[in-house]
């Protein structure tokens, strides 16, 4: 890479932490943000997938950890805050891809399912981006980065508190944005359309509905976590640092109709 394109997309020097990052799309950014060189703290629930995806890194030269943490209370939020600094210090981007998708019919939908919901979709992103974003100003960089939802925009295939908890996460990236401009440190979303997931496991069961949403992108496909490479390494870097409070749709096209 030359100097020029180093300047605005190498993330040497960098460190990141990516909360769902060994699967699906955290996997993927996680992967793109340590190959572009940054020092990677992989966060997620299973010890087995974490080293998988640790080792892979590991294996293309990257330098990489795991965290086993569990976002689904507050203290397992704090415990994951204060494990994840531990590798590489304090990090200059964060990326929250960790999320829970628990769609029952909507006048089923218990108090614990809205509960479990926000507390891993919505409240792990704002309690990790203010416990870092601090440093991240004092220190003049920072990179917060979330992952949406289409069904943050319109409701489609039974959005229930899914729906409604990345509503709250678009709504936080404006907040931040607001909180933090000036001090160096942005926040953004980017927004996927149906990609092929562990998340969306139980709806790939139905390949009619796979298909018709592939037919309703642009693109005539499906997304796949490697197509979020190249968007998170921007919005991670420094050409990136007049782009904040913003909703990049990463979708095929599939939101403009």
């Amino acid at each position: 890479m030359n100097d020029y394109l180093s300047s605005l997309f190498s993330l040497d020097g960098r460190t990141a932490i990516v909360t769902g990052g060994s699967s699906g799309i955290g996997r993927g950014i996680a992967t793109a943000l340590a190959r572009a060189g940054a020092a990677t703290v992989v966060v997620a629930r299973g010890e087995d997938r974490i080293r998988e995806t640790v080792d892979e890194l590991r294996a293309h030269g990257c330098r990489a950890a795991g965290v086993v943490g569990d976002l689904g209370t507050r203290d397992g939020i704090r415990a994951v805050a204060e494990a994840a600094e531990v590798p590489f210090g304090e990090p200059d981007i964060l990326v929250n891809s960790a999320g829970i998708n628990i769609r029952p019919p909507f006048a089923e939908i218990t108090e614990d399912d809205w509960d479990a919901t926000m507390t891993v979709n919505a409240l792990a992103p704002f309690l990790l981006g203010q416990r870092y974003a601090k440093g991240m100003a004092a220190r003049g960089y920072g990179r917060l980065l979330h992952i949406s939802s289409q069904q943050a925009h319109r409701a489609f295939v039974g959005s229930g508190v899914y729906g409604a908890s990345k509503g709250a996460v678009e709504s936080l990236v404006r907040s931040e944005a607001e909180a933090w401009g000036g001090t160096g440190v942005t926040s953004n979303t980017l927004v996927p359309g149906f990609v092929l997931t562990p998340l969306n496991a139980r709806l790939q069961q139905d390949p009619q509905k796979v298909a018709e949403l592939a037919a309703r992108t642009m693109i005539g496909r499906n997304g796949l976590p490697s197509d979020f490479a190249a968007a998170a390494v921007f919005l991670a870097g420094a050409g990136s640092a007049y782009v904040t409070g913003h909703s990049l749709f990463v979708d095929g096209g599939l939101s403009v109709h």
